[in-house]
């Protein structure tokens, strides 16, 4: 046996797929996400699943291990050492108000107080002139200070060191070699742009993370190799590629989005098999719900990225999946208010209590209590058997919110039960809306790959919602996100600051600065991953003369400027409704993508076997359908005994290992080539 391994970390549950290429079989399995130890809980996936570690060719990992500590603020005690006179930028970010009505408006707290924040003599000019020296002497009493005061790791951020970079090298170097044991990271190691507040919250973000992901890293390392494992293994970067070890542990704020991402991946890669032009890739865990828009396959990167939102969050430079979260998944809670309203999340049970029907000491009624009170899914086949659920224990929890909104007897649990999947659906319906109607995109010209624990459940009430006419449900869309980390390759994205008019003049002159640059970076991909034929993809990040906001433009190797302009005014009308035409035009960064295949299956072979025996039902069960008014006798199919080519209408419940697909009634549902479920609705 040889195995490709994946596994993602989520909020609830930590996901495994393997792939064994010598059998071609693939292997998933599902463990509560251990929150006092990620790399047990891991481990335990991996344990269930049989595999010897010693056989494993190439292994990834995703983790939310980075966003959590930046929601649960429990990262390193971080110092920050910038320009004498600019230790405030934290605080004064932009000064833009993204919230203009709220009187008591504010943002959430930096990341490091001002009393851990220094300024040290040195300057350089916008022109990348050194105007004043480092000053040395005093950066060595620093660091005896920064020692006395316990500090944990170090960021580092000097102005316009984007375009020079001689005094942030030499300060990291020397801090490094004054505190060995401390985690020191330079801002121009994360973004060479010019955005003086954005670089200095991403160091300051990658600092806070860095030492508590270099110690999952090195823990995960050890226990690997403790199992055999021989290779180097992966980390999911939240552009869409894999990084390895030793650069997640140099830009650990690179990992900020790395669990939801993988889904995407594979999101992409079965619409491009399929022949999808424009889809929806909706992905719904125990804790949040994400979106995300893909073309011909492709996701967009963005940058910045909030942490914590665009209005009172954090930016962090660099490439980042463009994707919606919401605080609506399986573990999401219902709550009623003093004034009789019920609300659903953002606050979520987690994989500790975790719902009330997992028998863990939940004691709040959740969107999972909701789906099995309903008869959606079953307390018995939950996880394939592995884990029975407490219906009863559901249904009390449910019955307290019932009472409370003024409900009784069992038709009013179902009612409120529904009550808490549309809520649910509400919140999950607007970010779809925010990635397709908020950006001129009308999704009943869209088709929805659902995947996640919950995405099965959920999508076809909001595909109707929304008038999406087309679902797939991919296989094993529980453990979706691990599968698309199989087929992830490695990526990395640098983006440098690049003033200058677009003229005859500017073409030559960025093309040589995307030669260098791709020397650079296809070296450290080379260096990092051993790997030797390396794709690169060139964009420009292009305004209007006197704008600030930028329209990213792609860019072959041979370039004209005329051609560049149209493209920009084409994307730049599209997006916004209207252009200037023949008004002068600005470059502002220059963006490479370089990427490289790392061993992985074809999609082909990742396909389930064709079900064996016939397709009937496995028996039937109540199940209450809100565009009934009521419980009807649905069949319920297993997936795995379902053949190529079957379709009936609905209404249906299909399970299998890691979720439930639920096709509404008179919905008709088919079984494409690839193993996906299709659902139209009439």
């Amino acid at each position: 046996m040889s195995y490709i391994l994946a596994a993602d970390t989520g909020g609830t549950f930590t996901d495994l797929a393997a792939y064994d290429s010598e059998s071609g079989r693939v292997i998933y399995t599902k463990s509560l996400t251990n929150y006092g130890d990620l790399v047990e809980g891991l481990m335990s996936c991996v344990t269930k699943a049989g595999i010897d570690l010693a056989k494993a060719e190439t292994v990834k990992f995703g983790t939310t291990l980075v966003i959590n500590t930046f929601v649960q603020r429990n990262g390193a005690k971080t110092a920050l050492v910038t320009t004498k006179g600019f230790r405030d930028v934290m605080e004064l970010g932009r000064g833009n108000r993204p919230v203009p009505f709220d009187l008591r408006f504010a943002r959430e707290a930096s990341l490091i107080g001002r009393d851990l924040r220094f300024g040290i003599d040195e300057r350089m000019s916008a022109a990348g002139e050194i105007l004043q020296p480092l000053d040395l002497v005093e950066l060595e009493s620093l660091a005896t200070c920064l020692r006395e005061l316990g500090v944990e790791s170090v960021a580092v951020s000097f102005l316009n060191s984007y375009i020079n970079d001689e005094h942030e090298r030499i300060a990291v170097e020397q801090l490094r070699k004054f505190l060995p044991d401390v985690y020191v990271s330079a801002g121009t190691e994360l973004s060479r742009e010019w955005y003086e507040y954005e670089r200095t919250s991403t160091v300051v973000a990658n600092a806070y993370v860095g030492p508590k992901l270099e110690d999952y890293v090195e823990r995960l390392n050890e226990r690997l190799s403790l199992e055999g494992f021989k290779d180097s293994f992966f980390l999911m970067a939240s552009n869409g590629g894999v990084f390895s070890a030793e650069r997640a542990q140099q830009q650990p704020v690179m990992l900020v989005e790395s669990g939801p991402v993988g889904g995407c991946i594979g999101a992409g890669v079965y619409a491009e098999a399929l022949g999808l032009e424009r889809v929806i890739a909706f992905d719904m865990g125990g804790t949040t719900a994400k979106c995300a828009l893909l073309e011909n396959g492709r996701f967009e990167v963005k940058s910045p990225y909030y942490v914590g939102g665009y209005e009172r969050g954090f930016p962090v430079r660099g490439g980042v999946l463009d994707i919606v979260e919401v605080g609506t998944g399986g573990g999401s809670i219902a709550s009623v208010d003093r004034h009789g309203g019920m609300h659903v999340g953002p606050r979520s049970a987690g994989s500790t209590p975790g719902p009330v029907c997992y028998g863990r000491g939940g004691v709040e009624p959740t969107i999972t209590d909701a789906n099995l009170v309903l008869g959606r899914i079953a307390a018995s086949s939950f996880l394939g058997g592995e884990m029975t659920l407490d219906e009863a224990g559901a249904r009390s929890a449910i019955e307290k919110v019932a009472t409370a909104l003024g409900f009784s007897g069992d038709a009013g649990t179902d009612e409120t039960a529904q009550g808490i999947l549309s809520l649910g659906a509400l919140t999950m319906a607007s970010a779809i809306k925010q990635i397709t109607v908020e950006r001129g995109i009308d999704p009943r010209d869209l088709s929805m790959i659902a995947f996640g624990g919950g995405g099965p459940l959920h999508t076809a009430a909001l595909a109707r919602e929304l008038g999406v006419p087309h679902l797939i449900i991919p296989p094993e869309p529980g453990n979706f996100s691990a599968l698309g980390m199989i087929l992830a390759d490695a990526r990395v994205d640098d983006t440098r600051t690049f003033l200058k008019s677009l003229d005859q003049d500017a073409v030559p002159l960025f093309t040589a600065g995307f030669e260098e640059m791709e020397q650079r970076v296809g070296g450290e991909m080379a260096r990092d991953l051993g790997v030797s034929s390396i794709r690169f993809e060139r964009q420009v990040e292009l305004s209007f003369k006197g704008q600030k906001h930028t329209v990213r433009v792609p860019v072959g190797t041979d370039p004209d400027t005329a051609s560049v302009r149209e493209t920009f005014e084409t994307i730049y009308k599209r997006r916004y409704g209207h252009v200037e035409v023949n008004s002068p035009i600005q470059i502002v960064n220059l963006v490479l993508t370089a990427a490289a295949t790392i061993k992985r299956p074809r999609l082909e072979e990742l396909s389930p076997s064709v079900g064996e025996g016939n397709s009937n039902p496995s028996g039937e069960r109540s199940v209450y359908f809100a565009e009934r008014g009521g419980r009807i006798s649905t069949p319920i199919y297993q997936r795995r005994n379902l053949q190529l080519g079957f379709s009936a209408t609905g209404p249906a419940i299909i399970e299998e290992y890691g979720s439930t697909t639920v096709v509404g009634p008179d919905d008709r549902f088919e079984v494409g080539q690839l193993g996906e479920i299709h659902i139209r609705f009439n």
